[in-house]
């Protein structure tokens, strides 16, 4: 996104936020606004499930009870600026959305973004457990620290809540997300698709995995592509070697890209690239990854439509790249259901109740310890291309059709039926 796009979308936005809980990090204000509330929602009461959740934030008006029989600051910490734009464009905003719909008083939770710095996080959740709090709601920059502030959590004697990436540590664990084996399963098909719409050959297939080497959820992303692809299921951060498959598949090469960085990604795809310009096929865990071998391909004047990418986040970039056939597609988690579904598990664990077993739909488990389990409120993903741009991301707002259409062309996005 260029700078002037960046602002503009920043001001138009501020408005949306102004008053809301502040980040004493560095969190920034969110460049998207959420999707609208302008739909009547039903009286409160009645039960909360993963279906619940809608862009007009209703379920939150269902547990106003439940927040006025807890009490308590919940501590929300997320992690970074930097390797997905969704934790200032949607997290915050959406969390915040979220808390104030369920009747929550602005001094009974704080958000805040450690910028980065695993220290910087550990730092803030210490902090808000000095301060009181009932919740620690943490979406971990790494595993290690993830586990650090579980146990700050567990010897001050109060729930701690995974935000999509899990934490396998504790007693009381939850974590809160989409379920990201099929979220890989996804990438694979997606991948699968274009490789057939798109003609390729032969396909001499490079994969470039997410930040295996620290998230978790990197893992079960590969897993769930690689068994799509190759008929294999990745339970370690071990990249695979070979690969083939009855489609004519050969695996070219596969990397990580150490703590999710696009830049380093970059460097070593140009490194693989270079190296062997057979490769006519690619996977990548998220549209940031996507982007980094789009520039390369670019550089080395691929044109569009010819060799596959894949993502997931359904970025503003991405979607970019999906529509002038640089990419396949992304998987599209709306974000503002799983901050709903984040703070609806907060609301009942600060109040003591059990959550119920309509919105904890399930377990997670750890991908390096199949006997490591915990409870899961696990969302539903869904594969986003320029067919059903406009009725996905779109509709809900969750990429501004103006800033889409600006950075495209209006004839571009006309053909996808983006107005």
């Amino acid at each position: 996104m260029s700078t002037k796009k960046l602002i503009t979308s920043i001001i138009a936005v501020a408005a949306i936020v102004t008053g809301c809980s502040s980040s004493t990090a560095t969190a920034t204000t969110s460049a998207t606004s959420a999707p609208s509330a302008a739909a009547t929602c039903p009286p409160p009461g009645g039960s909360i499930s993963i279906s619940s959740f809608d862009s007009a934030f209703c379920a939150m008006s269902q547990l106003t009870s439940v927040t006025s029989a807890g009490s308590g600051l919940v501590g929300v910490i997320l992690p970074d600026v930097t390797t997905s734009a969704r934790y200032t464009s949607y997290d915050l905003p959406y969390l915040t959305q979220a808390f104030k719909a369920a009747g929550y008083a602005t001094t009974d939770f704080k958000i805040d973004n450690a910028s980065g710095t695993t220290s910087t996080e550990v730092t803030i959740a210490q902090a808000d457990i000095t301060a009181g709090a009932k919740v620690l709601l943490v979406d971990p920059l790494d595993g290690p620290t993830g586990k650090q502030i579980q146990s700050l959590a567990q010897a001050a004697g109060i729930p701690y809540i995974s935000y999509d990436r899990a934490t396998f540590q504790g007693t009381s664990t939850y974590y809160v997300s989409f379920d990201n084996v099929q979220v890989g399963k996804l990438i694979g098909q997606g991948f699968m698709d274009c490789v057939t719409a798109w003609n390729v050959a032969s396909p001499q297939v490079y994969e470039l995995d997410g930040g295996e080497d620290t998230d978790p959820n990197a893992i079960s992303f590969a897993a769930g592509y690689n068994n799509v692809i190759w008929g294999t299921a990745l339970t370690n951060t071990t990249t695979l070697t070979s690969g083939s498959n009855s489609a004519g598949y050969t695996l070219a090469g596969d990397a990580i890209a150490p703590g999710w960085d696009n830049t380093k990604g970059q460097t070593i795809f140009q490194t693989a690239f270079t190296a062997n310009n057979k490769i006519n096929a690619t996977v990548e865990a998220n549209d940031g990854l996507a982007n980094s071998v789009i520039t390369v391909l670019k550089g080395a004047g691929v044109a569009a439509n010819k060799i596959p990418t894949t993502g997931q986040d359904a970025t503003l970039q991405g979607m970019e790249n999906v529509l002038q056939g640089f990419q396949c597609g992304s998987v599209y988690k709306p974000i503002y259901k799983e901050a709903q579904a984040a703070v609806a598990l907060a609301t009942y664990l600060r109040a003591k109740q059990t959550p119920p077993t309509t919105l904890v739909n399930g377990t997670t488990t750890d991908p390096t310890n199949a006997a490591t389990t915990e409870p899961a409120v696990l969302l539903i993903p869904t594969w986003v291309n320029s067919k059903n741009m406009e009725s996905t991301v779109i509709q809900d707002k969750f990429v501004s059709a103006t800033d889409l259409c600006n950075a495209v062309g209006a004839s571009v996005c006309s053909a996808a039926g983006i107005q």
